[in-house]
């Protein structure tokens, strides 16, 4: 019922465009949302059974932190080195009783985003507003989790891996990476992708709408579809490849071009290899 509530204030305020900038109601529908998110309590997106991908979009969340964008000021923050960004995002602090690791060297949590208990931040890494990252998850250094991206439990983000962001338009669904999802390192997941449970992506590994993904196992090629995102199914392990150009100059210079292959499937093997993580923590 709270969600409901807060939902219909967001759409008033949302939908009120410039008059809403000043008006003190709109200001606390929009902290509201953002201590609602802090807190796990709503999420950019969530699981739903219904849905044909699993996952539903909360289309009002994503208008809600548009909606502190338009409310914010420039304002100066910082202890000992400064920023100057919308007075309705400032970088979030953490206790040590809240069981979440910062390590200190250039790391950034933007508030509006949840990070659950037992999550491990290496530096430099920063996490978006809106984002969900749950318990037991590792975001290495130089890790990006973008605006409203979902981020499982037990998920390793490796150095460098980009996992892209969404808030307009705000149907568009964000970045999934489903629980026990391993990523590589300098690996980029993009434009609405949702990784399925315990699948790997090796090092290098980019996916996005529009790159075909070969699954050499099934003999199938994984596509995105109208407002299907690319979906990688449970347990693949997917690795960067290429594919022959046949059309033109291409096949007669011998040209190809990057495709992600599936080549396997997690195994008893591949568990032992993801298993050395958790040394990590």
């Amino acid at each position: 019922m709270y969600a409901e509530e807060l939902s219909q204030r967001i759409e008033k305020y949302f939908a009120a465009g410039a008059d809403a900038v000043g008006d003190s109601g709109a200001m606390v529908a929009f902290e509201d949302l953002r201590k609602a998110l802090e807190a796990g309590e709503v999420r950019a997106a969530q699981p739903d059974s219904a849905s044909p991908t699993g996952w539903r979009v909360n289309a009002w969340v994503k208008r809600g932190i548009l909606l502190g964008f338009r409310l914010g000021h420039l304002a100066t923050s910082g202890d000992g080195l400064s920023f100057v960004d919308k007075h309705t995002y400032p970088a979030r602090r953490f206790t040590a009783e809240q069981g979440i690791r910062v390590v200190p060297g250039g790391s950034s949590v933007r508030a509006g985003a949840y990070v659950a208990k037992g999550v491990v931040c290496m530096p430099p890494m920063y996490v978006n507003v809106g984002a969900y990252v749950d318990e037991g998850t590792m975001v290495d250094s130089h890790a990006l989790v973008g605006s409203c991206a979902q981020i499982g439990k037990r998920v390793h983000l490796s150095a460098a891996a980009q996992v892209g962001g969404v808030l307009e338009p705000v149907n568009a669904s964000p970045v999934i990476l489903e629980d026990d999802v391993l990523v590589g390192g300098n690996c980029g997941v993009y434009e609405g992708t949702i990784v399925r449970r315990g699948a790997v992506l090796a090092a290098g590994t980019v996916l996005t709408r529009g790159t075909p993904v070969y699954d050499v196992v099934k003999g199938e090629v994984l596509k995105a579809d109208g407002d299907r995102p690319l979906l990688i199914p449970e347990g693949a392990v997917v690795v960067p490849g290429a594919r022959a150009v046949t059309k033109g100059k291409a096949a007669e210079w011998g040209l190809s071009v990057y495709t992600p292959v599936i080549v396997k499937y997690r195994d008893e093997k591949t568990e032992l290899s993801a298993a050395l993580e958790d040394l990590l923590r």
